[in-house]
């Protein structure tokens, strides 16, 4: 199981240069890459996925349910 407090630490490592972390840890591999070279998508995407981490964590553990229940 996911955790949104540690996705939202993961979050702030975008303020000393390093983006995307968080996405990498939800399991969205390509947007985590995007995010990592564009630093979030110039800041903007960073600041977006302030308010969708709750979302990307609820959706990443209910994936590991599903896949681990076949």
């Amino acid at each position: 199981m996911r955790s949104t407090a540690a996705a939202y630490l993961l979050w702030l490592l975008t303020f000393i240069g390093v983006a995307g972390l968080h996405r990498f840890y939800c399991g969205r591999v390509i947007s985590g890459i995007i995010w990592l070279l564009t630093w979030g998508l110039f800041g903007l995407g960073t600041l977006i996925d302030l308010f969708l981490i709750p979302t990307m964590v609820s959706e990443a553990n209910l994936r590991e349910q599903v896949n681990s229940g076949r």
